[in-house]
């Protein structure tokens, strides 16, 4: 059998390695926060809690079954034979970590960025359903998601299953590359939501008689900009450690990633904010804070390959998509996506991951150029079976366990109607005139 190999780390880059993953969490409290500030006052107080209890049941569904499906390059695995060649299509690991030492090698270190990866790509559906999603049910989902859904694609990117394999295997550039996390974590949350999206449904007064949307603005753009600081550390973080793991980056070496992540969500920013003034006289504060996350996202993909002035296309293409993403969603398919998560995840993740093919600057072998190929097949099974997997569990759910609340529980808000109080106790937060 044909398999990719562990990376071996000096101790140097195990250590810089090891400190980056620490910081990985604060990537999941910026879009906690930022989901918080996008949506309503009456809902405040939930949309953190739940970030809270997704965090803690992707986290010990990934203990339980997670890592055990998803593993890691070199290690055991379950195949597939196609003319002679095996393609590895899930982890073959002990269930609660067993068997694993944790000693500061690449294999530990992949568990605990795993366990992180899964909490913040578990995090992303909350923004879609923001406002009218259950917390029993958003947990519920979650443990579905961590117990299937990421660990299942995540093996394929990342613990040397059949999508890293293309190179080898099928002679398509290097095989599929996500440095940290476009697909694996942005595409597959994204895909996520919007399964989320059409099952719970828009809120209540979202869309008008004649389906024009109506605006329901963030209640607070100081959450909304605020977390994108943090995004911005959590995503550096996540794009260094996923290059050393899964892409054999050295520590050393690794001072092109916080080039091209900064870039890319600085030139994604800038893109929102020239176009929203060019159209509305005015620029769009939460526009532009997704579209700098849209940035950060896009980037994760090819942070450690592609050239600066590559992430800067990549930024700025990514920042255009996502201004015309969120209101095509909204006008022509009736979405309803307060924290934009669609669009700054789902779309960025998979523009991200094409855009290593388009800019990354191959000199090799013809089977260099055909790396594009190698992304589009990735991409084609993120649409053709991540996203029937996600809505079909979802809906399943649904029937079992109805995800929305009930239309008294929207009107209050879900901060007293499944908390029984408020974020905010001394303001009134339930006025539904825009």
């Amino acid at each position: 059998m044909t398999s990719l190999s562990a990376p071996v780390l000096s101790e140097a880059t195990a250590a810089f390695c090891f400190f980056c993953i620490l910081l990985i969490p604060s990537a999941a409290a910026g879009l906690a926060v930022m989901n918080a500030g996008l949506g309503r006052s009456r809902s405040v107080a939930h949309s953190l809690l739940s970030a809270l209890c997704v965090i803690a049941c992707a986290g010990l569904t990934y203990f339980t079954i997670g890592f055990a499906w998803q593993g890691y390059l070199g290690r055991q695995t379950r195949v597939f034979w196609i003319d002679g060649k095996a393609w590895s299509w899930i982890g073959s690991e002990r269930f609660l970590l067993r068997g694993i030492e944790f000693d500061g090698s690449a294999g530990s270190l992949a568990v605990v960025f795993g366990m992180f990866a899964v909490q913040l790509a578990a995090i992303i559906p909350l923004g879609a359903a923001a406002e009218r999603w259950r917390l029993r049910a958003s947990c519920t989902s979650t443990i579905l998601f961590a117990g299937l859904i990421y660990p299942l694609f995540a093996h394929w990117t990342w613990g040397g299953g059949w999508l890293a394999q293309l190179g080898i295997n099928y002679h398509l550039g290097r095989g599929f590359i996500d440095s940290g996390g476009a697909s694996s974590i942005q595409a597959v949350g994204g895909l996520t939501a919007l399964a989320i999206a059409w099952i719970v449904g828009p809120r209540r007064g979202k869309f008008q008689q004649q389906g024009i949307p109506t605006a329901m603005p963030a209640h607070n753009a100081a959450f909304v900009l605020f977390g994108c600081f943090l995004v911005w550390l959590g995503y550096l973080a996540i794009d260094c450690a996923g290059a050393i793991l899964f892409n054999h980056v050295q520590a050393g070496h690794a001072t092109l990633i916080p080039v091209n992540v900064t870039l890319a969500g600085g030139s994604a920013l800038l893109a929102a904010s020239g176009i929203t003034q060019a159209r509305f006289g005015k620029v769009d504060a939460s526009l532009c804070a997704n579209a700098w996350v849209a940035g950060l996202a896009a980037s994760a993909a090819g942070c450690a390959v592609v050239r600066p002035a590559g992430a800067v296309l990549i930024g700025l293409i990514g920042g255009a998509l996502l201004v015309l993403s969120v209101e095509w969603l909204e006008l022509y398919f009736k979405l309803d996506d307060p924290g934009g998560a669609i669009s700054v995840h789902g779309l960025g993740g998979l523009w991200g991951t094409v855009g290593v093919g388009l800019f990354a600057p191959y000199s090799g072998s013809r089977n260099d150029q055909d790396q594009w190929l190698a992304q589009v097949v990735g991409i084609a099974t993120l649409i053709g079976f991540v996203l029937p997997v996600a809505y079909g569990l979802n809906w399943a759910l649904d029937k079992l366990l109805p995800q929305r609340v009930t239309p008294e529980g929207e009107r209050q808000g879900l901060d007293l109607y499944e908390l029984g109080t408020g974020a905010y106790p001394d303001f009134m937060t339930h006025n539904d005139e825009y």
